[in-house]
């Protein structure tokens, strides 16, 4: 609809569309170029003034000594195995709680569903105590289990994104399926899961996004450092070198680049799951 809009416009008023957005996405990208090249300047050229846009001498070993200077690899491993992790439990559970939701007719469902919707006002920060003395219980603090298992319970978000796009797949499909013999799981696993394969991926993209990023959960439950994640790793690091930006920058550009690769390999997928979800304004 809004390439339709577009081409309907006058050559002026693409240039000037095209302007604006040109314009935004130079100021969105500023930072990150700052970023990066400041990873690459020396100290003195970090502090020039006026600042240098570009390094006369582009200093890769920032890179290295800044990550090596940390166990930097033991934080990679374990921001890994979270986000791992917790997107296949995320995967699995709101796939399979969607499918319930959607598919079935059960006493108390729509009552059900309204409940798990209501769960998405509830702040994180109000639960955060009885989850940190619920999982002290349990024995998991200062492990990575309280960061994973409650993922492997599903997310009400991304239930409800799901369950929209599966109230979208007509019933004679299903009936069709039954008529062959399939039972409910045949017609969960063989059909509705290649169907959701875009919103699925979507959900995965926004998980991994989430918890590669996640600062407030690693730092509540994690005391020793062999399992702190990488931004964990990476608030321990500023405040040991919060005069040296450039090596500060160079770690915050390595940590920024998994999830630049995840977005720009799925981003195909994610506009598809997108439009199939009813996010699309």
């Amino acid at each position: 609809m809004g390439c339709i809009k577009l081409l309907s416009l006058t050559k002026k008023q693409k240039i000037i569309v095209y302007t604006l957005l040109i314009g935004s996405t130079i100021l969105f990208l500023f930072p990150y170029f700052w970023m990066i090249t400041s990873a690459f300047k020396s100290e003195a050229e970090l502090y020039a003034y006026p600042p240098k846009w570009i390094p006369s001498k582009w200093h890769i070993n920032n890179f290295i000594e800044s990550w090596t200077s940390q166990p930097f690899n033991q934080f990679f491993i374990n921001s890994a195995i979270v986000v791992i992790f917790t997107t296949i439990g995320q995967v699995i559970s709101c796939s399979l709680i969607a499918y319930g939701f959607s598919r079935f007719h059960f006493k108390g469902r729509d009552i059900l569903f309204m409940i798990l919707l209501a769960t998405m006002m509830i702040p994180w920060d109000v639960t955060m105590i009885p989850l940190y003395m619920e999982f002290n219980v349990l024995g998991w603090i200062n492990t990575l289990k309280p960061l994973i298992v409650p993922a492997w319970f599903g997310s009400a978000f991304y239930i409800f994104l799901l369950r929209q796009f599966l109230l979208t797949i007509p019933v004679e499909l299903e009936e069709a399926a039954r008529i062959d013999g399939a039972n409910s799981f045949q017609i969960y696993y063989k059909i509705f899961l290649p169907l959701m394969k875009p919103s699925l991926i979507l959900i995965a993209v926004f998980n991994m996004l989430t918890v590669w990023n996640d600062y407030l959960g690693p730092l509540i439950f994690l005391n020793d450092q062999s399992k702190y994640t990488l931004t964990l790793g990476l608030a321990q690091f500023k405040g040991v070198y919060d005069v040296d930006m450039s090596a500060v920058m160079a770690i915050t550009t390595l940590i920024c680049i998994p999830p630049l690769i995840v977005f720009f390999i799925a981003q195909k997928h994610i506009i598809e799951g997108i439009g199939n979800t009813g996010l699309k304004g």
